[in-house]
């Protein structure tokens, strides 16, 4: 079995984060271009934002949360781990992350229930909160 080092733990769901950030590009390309070839929608209407069909405008919502709350992840993870300093739970609120916007994901793209991808938020939300927390305890204490 291979044995992770502590960077490695902390490290490995920001790499998952992006992971699915390229799925998500990869996902909406096929559902663009899919749309295209059953003539649901003209290449021209995507000058504008949310032209897309349903199915893909789900996705394309998606992946720009992607790049919304977890700047905010992704900046303590890089003070965090530049403080050499990273904690267990440190590791789990990545871990937490990562698993909160897997399910984010499934959620947004998959159904309409709004309230069901507010409550998964949290997840992501609270995770974020204790990295942030972490950064200003290091900063400050």
């Amino acid at each position: 079995m291979i044995e992770l080092t502590t960077d490695q733990l902390f490290l490995l769901p920001f790499l998952g984060h992006f992971a699915l950030v390229a799925g998500l590009y990869v996902w909406l390309t096929w559902e663009r271009q899919t749309a295209l070839r059953k003539g649901e929608i003209k290449a021209s209407a995507f000058v504008n934002a949310n032209a897309d069909p349903e199915r893909s405008k789900r996705v394309a919502r998606n992946l720009s949360n992607q790049f919304e709350l977890p700047v905010f992840a992704l900046f303590a993870a890089a003070i965090i781990y530049q403080s050499g300093r990273i904690e267990e739970i440190d590791i789990a609120a990545a871990w937490l992350f990562l698993v909160g916007r897997l399910i984010h994901t499934v959620v947004q793209t998959l159904t309409t229930d709004v309230p069901l991808r507010g409550m998964v938020f949290m997840i992501n939300f609270i995770a974020v909160v204790v990295l942030m927390g972490r950064v200003a305890q290091g900063v400050f204490l």
